[in-house]
């Protein structure tokens, strides 16, 4: 802003630019602004500007902080507007935000100072179109599918003649009486537990899967019935939790779900092992087995009477037109039959007597002589006879081992002379030992004036080598 000088009347100056016709003015006041400052001054501003407003437009980029806080773009076709979703109000969210999703964002338009970029303060989305509460229960509904927790292969199946029922409901509903009147009616002797849980509303889900778990613990029941009326979608919403789904998938009872009216389905009754279209079905098909025999009995017990009747009348028709005498003849012919039976049995009976007398006397007979065989005198006597071949066989033995030595003592005999240098020495030859007494065998063993002993057949001859002549193998000696 500029300001014009007030010039006083005795300043020379001042009255000598009025003289000329001009004036001069003061500069400007420069106001130099810090970036926080100034920022934080536009959020201010544009906050108190844009305090609460809709936006509607497009999520893309959406990510989840590890914080809680969801982050997303708001686009259109023309422009697009970073928004923040803090982890307070995203947690009270009833469906996942995601990509492509058009929704309807409430909140403030307020600058994000450190990057000084301008975002939207989520406190509200909803979808645009479908409710919230459809979008996550289809999108629930797909997760869990994904994992498998409505696959047919993992349910399990009901008993056929359940002694106790558990049921988790509101203990003042019409749900808990209409339950207990039809199975009061069709299976009297049916044990029901109740665990009383609420329905409705936050604590719902958890109430329902705390009832599943205890039935569980407890074993006392063998199959647990989930039940409540119908209701809007909001009223249901307990049944479509991810908290009741993951209880019910890990029961090791198997669960009924008889959640709502015939028309309406819910998380519950996709993961359950049997879905009941209502609360009095669930009931019927509990005891669906025991009924179903009980109807069958009471059929079968109509047409043994009626076929009892039936054959008394015809009995009775028969016996009209027959006469006494017929009567009498008829049985005294079976009567006939009867002692000719008896005579026949009285004469097989005889037979099967004397058969089991006969395999007795046989029996006895072999006992006998098997007790005989156990004598001690007869075992004596047969060991005597036993030993008596014994010593006869082995008196036989050695003889003829004896013998057989003997000619093997003569082969010996006979070869060992042929092999005898002794018998070298009946044909006149002669052996020459050193003083040893080894064997000479040439010439060069010999030495001059060595004692040497000549074994003859008769006797020996010591002499001393005197010379040795080597070429005629002729040895000179003394004696």
């Amino acid at each position: 802003m500029s300001a014009r000088s007030n010039l006083q009347k005795d300043d020379p100056q001042a009255s000598g630019e009025r003289q000329l016709g001009f004036t001069f003015e003061q500069p400007v006041t420069r106001r130099v602004w810090k970036i926080g400052d100034l920022v934080c001054e536009m959020r201010l501003h544009v906050e108190r500007a844009y305090g609460d407003l809709w936006v509607e437009g497009e999520i893309s980029n959406l990510r989840a902080a590890p914080s809680g806080h969801v982050y997303f773009t708001l686009k259109d076709g023309e422009a697009q507007l970073p928004v923040v979703l803090f982890r307070r109000q995203a947690s009270l969210l009833r469906f996942r935000p995601a990509d492509g999703l058009h929704v309807l964002v409430r909140g403030k338009v307020s600058v994000y100072e450190q990057r000084g970029q301008l975002q939207l303060v989520a406190e509200f989305v909803e979808p645009v179109g479908a409710g919230s509460l459809q979008i996550a229960f289809e999108q629930l509904k797909a997760r869990l599918e994904a994992r498998g927790l409505f696959a047919a292969e993992r349910k399990k199946p009901l008993p056929a003649f359940p002694r106790c029922v558990g049921i988790v409901t509101s203990p003042t509903g019409a749900v808990i009486r209409d339950f207990l009147n039809i199975v009061g009616r069709r299976h009297a002797g049916l044990n029901v537990q109740l665990y009383p849980a609420v329905v409705q509303g936050e604590a719902a889900a958890a109430e329902v899967a705390a009832g599943i778990a205890y039935f569980n613990r407890a074993h006392d029941v063998d199959v647990v019935v989930i039940a409540r009326g119908g209701g809007s979608l909001e009223d249901l919403a307990a049944f479509n939790s991810e908290l009741l789904a993951e209880a019910i998938a890990a029961s090791e009872l198997p669960v009924i779900s008889a959640v709502g009216h015939e028309t309406d389905f819910t998380i519950a009754d996709f993961v359950a092992d049997l879905r009941a279209p209502t609360p009095s079905a669930a009931a019927e098909l509990v005891t669906a087995a025991l009924h179903n025999v009980a109807e069958r009995v009471q059929t079968l017990d109509l047409r043994l009477a009626r076929a009892c009747r039936y054959r008394l009348m015809q009995a009775r028709n028969a016996m009209a037109h027959v006469r006494v005498e017929t009567i009498l003849m008829r049985e005294r012919d079976q009567l006939r039959r009867r002692q000719q039976r008896v005579d026949e049995l009285g004469l097989r009976m005889e037979a099967k007597g004397r058969a089991r007398h006969r395999s007795l006397a046989a029996h006895v007979q072999d006992l006998t002589a098997r007790l005989h065989r156990q004598d001690v005198a007869w075992r004596v006597a047969m060991e005597k006879e036993r030993l008596g071949a014994l010593a006869v066989r082995l008196t036989r033995a050695q003889f003829e081992q004896l013998r057989s030595r003997r000619e093997r003592e003569a082969t010996l005999s006979r070869e060992l002379a042929a092999l005898s240098p002794l018998a070298v020495l009946e044909r006149g030859y002669a052996l020459v030992y050193d003083e040893r007494g080894a064997l000479i065998k040439q010439v060069e063993d010999v030495r001059e004036g060595q004692n040497i002993t000549t074994r003859l057949r008769s006797g020996r001859l010591k002499s001393r080598v005197r010379s040795i002549e080597r070429e005629t193998d002729r040895i000179s000696g003394e004696p």
